[in-house]
């Protein structure tokens, strides 16, 4: 099958910046194009090494795109890095900047700085995950309601050192538990939801509930789901507004263990989601000769018209089988989207490492 859109934009591994992922997009009061992303700086590619974060900016709708500026350090904070941004307009016209900063083997949270200069200038962060501990948060994953409230869904790790032992990740634990964060304050205090999401009946997983997202369909319902060792996304509903979860169990979207994202398109109210649909079966290989994939392609684009009751037929947005895509970050333009993904293949070392912005045109989302 044929891809869809063109990309714009390419930043593989290079010299002394050995990974580029994770980003989020919003446009700015001249209507030009901000994009945010995680720069691994060193010779250190894995999720603790060194990473800054990065800005460049588009003035052409997505097709073309400046150098790169360095906006915040990890010795800022003395941190491990600095990763995996969302971006957003909070509701007093300030840029919402929400980022990881992982600080130690268990302390890993999500912050907040804004601007309200259009990103000239920025706050001093404060923490969206107030209780200290291991919190995996991903890239464009912060969503604000309808009625204005802020939800950050987090996956927690219990993490630490052992007695006796120097190995910070021989108490990890890879099963994530499903905990949301809530401001009803445009994102000047923030406190826990009032459930948390285990994956049921989970003795046959190693991974729990991870990454998780939500969006908030038409009638108030909040669907949130997470990624899982299990051959599928799990889902979990909300009928409080973020409060309480039901249980989780699995969604309609086969998947390896990766993350799945979904926006609402603006221009008619249909949903879109991007995800890779085959799933880790017994057997299937996870690496190429050069690379580590994780299954994760093809990477795959649909639409519902029915609030996500039923979805379209799927178009490809990548396909490369030694190649993986993931981290995806949507954003919409007047007559288009932006998709950024993490898009590294056996050249790079991971799929990790290399970055792509690719542009597809509403006509396109037609299915």
């Amino acid at each position: 099958m044929a891809e869809v859109g063109k990309i714009v934009l390419e930043l593989p591994p290079r010299e002394n910046n050995p990974r580029n992922s994770e980003g989020a997009f919003i446009i700015l009061r001249d209507n030009s194009v901000m994009f945010v992303y995680s720069r691994f700086t060193g010779d250190k590619s894995h999720d603790d090494a060194s990473a800054n974060l990065a800005v460049r900016y588009s003035f052409d709708k997505g097709e073309t795109w400046t150098d790169e500026e360095i906006i915040f350090t990890r010795d800022e904070y003395n941190a491990k890095n600095i990763m995996s941004v969302s971006l957003m307009r909070m509701n007093n016209g300030d840029i919402g900047l929400y980022y990881g900063i992982r600080k130690d083997t268990n302390d890993a949270r999500k912050y907040l700085r804004r601007s309200g200069d259009e990103g000239k200038t920025w706050s001093q962060p404060i923490p969206c995950i107030p209780p200290v501990g291991y919190y995996v948060v991903n890239n464009d994953r912060v969503v604000k309601l309808s009625d204005g409230r802020i939800i950050v869904p987090s996956a927690f790790h219990r993490n630490g050192y052992s007695t006796g032992r120097t190995d910070p990740y021989v108490r990890f634990d890879n099963r994530g538990v499903v905990i949301f964060f809530i401001s009803d304050d445009d994102g000047n205090t923030w406190r826990e939801g009032n459930c948390k999401c285990v994956m049921p009946f989970n003795n046959h997983s190693n991974s729990g509930l991870q990454e998780p997202g939500l969006i908030e369909l038409k009638n108030g319902v909040l669907w949130a789901w997470a990624r899982t060792d299990m051959c599928f996304q799990y889902e979990m509903f909300s009928f409080d507004r973020g409060e309480t979860w039901t249980t989780a169990q699995p969604s309609r979207f086969t998947s390896p263990c990766s993350p799945l994202s979904m926006k609402r398109i603006p221009w008619n109210g249909d949903l879109v989601a991007v995800w890779n649909p085959v799933p880790n079966y017994n057997g299937r290989k996870q690496r190429s000769d050069k690379a580590w994939h994780g299954g994760r392609t093809p990477l795959v684009i649909a639409v519902s018209k029915d609030d996500g009751k039923t979805w379209s037929e799927y178009k490809v947005v990548e396909n490369d089988p030694d190649s993986g895509y993931c981290y995806t970050a949507i954003h919409f333009l007047v007559d288009s989207l932006l998709l950024a993904y993490c898009a590294g293949g056996p050249e790079d070392g991971s799929c990790l490492a290399r970055l792509r912005v690719r542009k597809i045109m509403s006509e396109e989302l037609e299915f």
